[in-house]
């Protein structure tokens, strides 16, 4: 056999035919040709037999490494004029647009960042973590499903941190599906806004109807308080869980009113557990005025003796915890409300006891004379129904809670990217409805 055909066989590049093999000293260079005639737009699908040019150099991109060698496919490219994009050197169907690597080797680069960190995937694939960014972008680009915001009826939406000062990505999941399948840059209600402009775009704007001779010269105007368009996908949303957060509420209500709004209860357990926290400093700080230092030091330990579940204490916590609470006192008042809120809020009840006890806790606490409880009983009241319609419903953000506790270790892995959407797209690679196949996956199919 020979060593073209060999390597013919071995590649199983679609669409070329191998014309010479050659080993240089750090390299195998494979040297292809385009079996069709016909030029093919890179950006679209638009092909023609006419050529603008040909290139007076040889294209090359990287493909899977042969042993410890680097493998090369180069090609002689020519370049066609498109009439949308105007001129460009011709597609290759081995490799995505814009890329100095092969198909292959990009989604085995973007499989690698889904399970793997940074490092070890440089040194593996020996490239640069920049260039890592730019092969997840592309392969997120064309493996994102595109019909993911089709059938959406049980939606979440929160944000997530993914780099320093205070920069947000917001995520919007599918509760069925459990699968990220939108997000962007920012937070607030501007970021849910872009959500809901993309998930219904709006329309071309229709052709103006010629005026009839019979027609009235002066029309009605529209009234001024008429009420928004309602997309037809953001008609189908049936409830959306959230934060208590303004601005996701604000925007799910001008575009989806039609949805019912669901409080996790999860975010208001943390509120609960904020408020205890208020009470232990404030207590901490006063023992520190009162030149108690050994006290105050001791105290200060006590913080994840408050904060854990009762079953998830250590024994030292736990006798911690015993002692904060015989001695009495706003700490251990504190601790027994957010208790409470916690038993009401645990699945088991029916939403009309969750009901009524919500009610008598927000009572007790508004009389506790702890202002962080109080503070909490006012908003606990605000969005009373949120709360009891997401338990009502058994929807909640619990689920997207822990696609955001995978994203913060995917951010993390992550760590490095300058871009927003590099990040975006490895999230959609992690969580997303995308389907990464191995090269050797692909070939068995």
């Amino acid at each position: 056999m020979r060593i073209t055909a060999a390597f013919s066989r071995l590649l199983r590049l679609p669409g070329v035919w191998v014309r010479s093999v050659s080993f240089e000293l750090d390299r195998v260079v494979v040297v292809v040709a385009l079996r069709r005639r016909r030029l093919v737009c890179p950006r679209c699908s638009y092909s023609t037999r006419h050529r603008e040019n040909r290139q007076h150099h040889q294209s090359a991109w990287r493909h899977l490494d042969l042993g410890v060698w680097r493998l090369e496919v180069r090609a002689s490219l020519r370049r066609l004029r498109c009439p949308e994009h105007g001129v460009h050197v011709e597609g290759v169907p081995f490799a995505r647009d814009g890329a100095r690597f092969t198909r292959d080797f990009e989604n085995l680069v973007a499989w690698l960042a889904t399970k793997s960190d940074k490092t070890a995937i440089c040194r593996l694939v020996r490239i640069d973590w920049e260039t890592v960014g730019r092969i997840i972008k592309r392969v997120g680009d064309e493996l994102l499903d595109r019909d993911r915001l089709y059938d959406l009826f049980e939606i979440g939406i929160d944000e997530v941190s993914w780099a320093s000062q205070h920069r947000y990505l917001t995520l919007v999941c599918d509760h069925r599906r459990r699968k990220v399948v939108w997000g962007c840059e920012g937070a607030g209600s501007d970021a849910a806004d872009r959500f809901f402009a993309e998930l219904d775009p709006p329309e071309p704007d229709e052709p103006a109807e010629p005026e009839s001779p019979c027609a009235p010269a002066d029309r009605p105007p529209e009234p001024a308080d008429a009420e928004p368009r309602i997309g037809e996908r953001a008609s189908k949303l049936a409830a959306i869980s959230m934060d208590m957060g303004p601005g996701y509420a604000k925007s799910a209500r001008k575009h989806a009113p039609q949805a019912v709004i669901c409080i996790d209860t999860y975010h208001v357990i943390a509120l609960a557990n904020k408020a205890l926290d208020e009470v232990r400093r404030a207590y901490w700080n006063e023992l520190r005025q009162l030149g108690d230092q050994d006290t105050a030091k001791e105290f200060k330990q006590a913080r994840w003796a408050l904060l854990k579940n009762p079953e998830d204490l250590t024994a030292r916590q736990a006798n911690t915890l015993a002692a904060l609470q015989a001695n009495g006192g706003t700490v251990a008042r504190a601790y027994t409300l957010k208790e409470a809120l916690r038993a009401i809020l645990a699945p088991g009840l029916s939403p009309a006891a969750v009901a009524a006890l919500i009610d008598r806790f927000c009572s007790r606490a508004s009389r506790s004379r702890l202002k962080p409880f109080v503070r909490l009983a006012r908003t606990i009241r605000k969005h009373r129904e949120g709360i009891l319609a997401a338990i009502r419903l058994k929807i909640n953000n619990a689920r997207h809670e822990a696609l955001n506790n995978k994203v913060r270790l995917v951010t993390r892995r992550a760590y490095g990217f300058h871009s927003s959407r590099a990040a975006l797209a490895l999230i959609h690679l992690t969580c997303g409805p995308v389907t990464l196949t191995l090269p050797h996956e692909a070939a068995s199919t």
